[in-house]
Parts: structure tokens; sequence; C-alpha cells
């Protein structure tokens, strides 16, 4: 009777050790599988589409990693995918910009090392200049909380209106404290301003959809954005906690590279700039 239960019990030792080993290396194996799996990044058509394409056709390969692109055409979609876990990372949006989403919607995001600034620039197809404004000329302007406040800064700091000392990103148009022009403040979802331009007497249009209507900010905005210790440059941004993966931290070493920069400063002439 002993000896039977002895050998019992020993029997099953052996089958929870195995049970265990086995439980190890099958974690071990999706550790190694998530490696080896494609990083999918939801990006803006331009330039982020455009960055991490020549990434993936010239870099990635090298550096053990596999890249899929999703495109987007707002600024909605690529946080909602992201936090539902249809993307790995995304590619599309600044600091201020991730901010205000973490806050009203919650996400559970972290930011990596930012790669460009594409400056906001003033347009128009009414006046060739900001002194030929006229009064009460219509101003489109983006309807999210950190670009609308970014749009207002420029025209600040090119004299059209004057805003409440130390209100900085955070402005709004009950800070408008001058404005001598009377100008009114248009609020458009920041894909529908270049469309805008017809109707309007200036529009002041984030930089990637400026690039995408054939517009060159380098030369064609009345007024663009100062690149001097600017907070709005665009950041690859994941799930807290992703910071870490593998695939991620090549993703972010690649963007960053020598031949990233070059690649920017080729193509883009000045109209998106390397932010490292």
């Amino acid at each position: 009777m002993r000896r039977t239960l002895s050998v019992t019990l020993a029997a099953a030792a052996l089958a929870l050790g195995l049970a265990a080993c086995g439980s190890s290396s099958s974690s071990d194996s999706g550790a190694t599988n998530k490696a080896d799996a494609p990083l999918k990044v939801g990006v803006s058509p331009v330039p982020h589409g455009e960055i991490l394409k020549y990434v993936k056709d010239n870099l990635a390969a090298k550096a053990g990693l596999k890249l899929d692109i999703i495109e987007f055409s707002d600024y909605v979609q690529p946080n909602a995918a992201l936090a539902d876990k249809k993307l790995d990372a995304n590619y599309f949006q600044h600091v201020p910009y991730l901010d205000e989403e973490k806050k009203s919607k919650g996400y559970k995001f972290t930011a990596v090392a930012p790669v460009h600034l594409e400056p906001l620039g003033v347009y128009s197809k009414k006046v060739k200049s900001l002194s030929d404004v006229p009064q009460g000329a219509v101003v489109s302007i983006p309807n999210d909380p950190s670009n609308s406040g970014r749009a207002l800064n420029l025209l600040a700091a090119k004299g059209l209106i004057t805003l409440k000392a130390g209100v900085g990103v955070n402005a709004t148009e009950r800070d408008v404290t001058d404005n001598p022009k009377k100008l009114q403040f248009k609020e458009l979802e920041a894909a529908q301003l270049p469309r805008s331009l017809d109707d309007v007497a200036l529009s002041v249009i984030n930089g990637n959809y400026a690039i995408q209507a054939n517009l060159t900010p380098s030369k064609d905005a009345l007024a663009i954005e100062s690149a001097d210790n600017n907070p709005y440059a665009n950041v690859v941004v994941v799930r807290t906690g992703d910071e870490h993966d593998p695939r991620v931290v090549k993703l972010e070493s690649l963007l960053r590279s020598p031949e990233v920069k070059k690649f920017i400063e080729d193509k883009y002439h000045g109209s998106v700039i390397p932010a490292f």
C-alpha cells in the first residue's frame, strides 16, 4: 500500500514538472512569436506614411523588423484603433494632442521619442499677405483643442490677435484679449481645412494636410510656425507598457536614424523638419 502510494505521488510530481516545463516553453514561444510578428503602425498618409514606407523599404529588414503600415484619413481613428489593440503603435500626432486625447478619453498611452515637426501655416486664396486681411475676415482653424490653441498662438505671433499672457498651448478664443481686425474664427476638423480656402480669408492648416492638398508650407504659407522650442513634434505612440517591446525600440531607432533625417530633408525641403 505504501509502495503504491509512493509510486503514485512520484508519477504525479513528474506530471506536474512536465506540465510546468511545457507552460514555460509555451510562454517563451509566445514572446518569440511577438518579437517576430509584424508591427502594425497606424499613420497619416503624408508625411508619416511616406517616412515609414521609406523605413520599411530601406532599413527595416536589416534591423530584423517587419512593418505593416495602416493609413488613416483623420486624427480620431488611429488612437481608437490603438486602444482596441487593432494596432501596435501609431505615428501621426504631437504630444499636446496626445495629452488632450488621454485626458478626454482615458487612453493609457505612452509617447516615445519625437521624429519630425510639421510647421503649422497660414494660407489664403483671397489675400497675398497678412497685412491685406480685411476687417471681419473669417479664419478657419482646427477644431481639436491642442491644434486650435496652436493656431491661435501662430496668429498672435504674427500680430493679428493678442492672447492672455501665459495661456500657451491651451489657448482658446476666450483668451483673445485684442482682435483689432475683428476676425471671426471658424473651427473645422483638421482634414477639412484645405477645402475651406475657397470660403474663408485665411486658413490655419496642419502641415500634413497642407502637403496632401499640394501646398508647400515653406513656400505657399503666408506665415509659418517657428521650429525653435516648438512642442509640436510628431511622435510614435504605443499602449503604456509596450514602449519596451523590441519591435518598438527598433522602430524608434530607425525613425531617428541619419538615413531618415536625410530623407526628410531631401523630400520635404523645410515643409517637414527632423526633430532629432
